[in-house]
């Protein structure tokens, strides 16, 4: 996750698509439950399509977002058993070092 989260521009789109709709939920819109489509993540990024599509399939590999197409879109989402797991893995990492720095002192 965090190799795929390294480069700028899969970060930038990871943080777009958790602006755009909650974790693990698709956006409502005009009463239909859609994702977001891979075409409007890239949006401002100044990137071509094809380099989009590639860094939402390396974030999707690395677990970290969904992806269904539906007809010629391709709707995605943070997949919100990604975000328990760096959760925990930050929660855990905290209560470590804050355990050892009680314990230097």
């Amino acid at each position: 996750m965090f190799k795929a989260l390294s480069n700028p521009k899969r970060l930038q789109i990871f943080v777009r698509l958790m602006a755009t709709c909650p974790p693990g939920k698709r956006c409502q819109t005009d009463d239909e439950t859609t994702g977001c489509c891979v075409g409007e993540v890239g949006g401002d990024l100044g990137l071509a399509p094809s380099t989009v599509s590639h860094h939402i399939k390396e974030l999707r590999q690395a677990g970290l977002i969904r992806v269904e197409r539906r007809g010629q879109t391709v709707e995605c989402w943070i997949d919100d058993q990604c975000l328990r797991s760096l959760a925990k893995f930050f929660d855990e990492t905290l209560s470590t070092t804050a355990g050892s720095e009680g314990r230097a002192a």
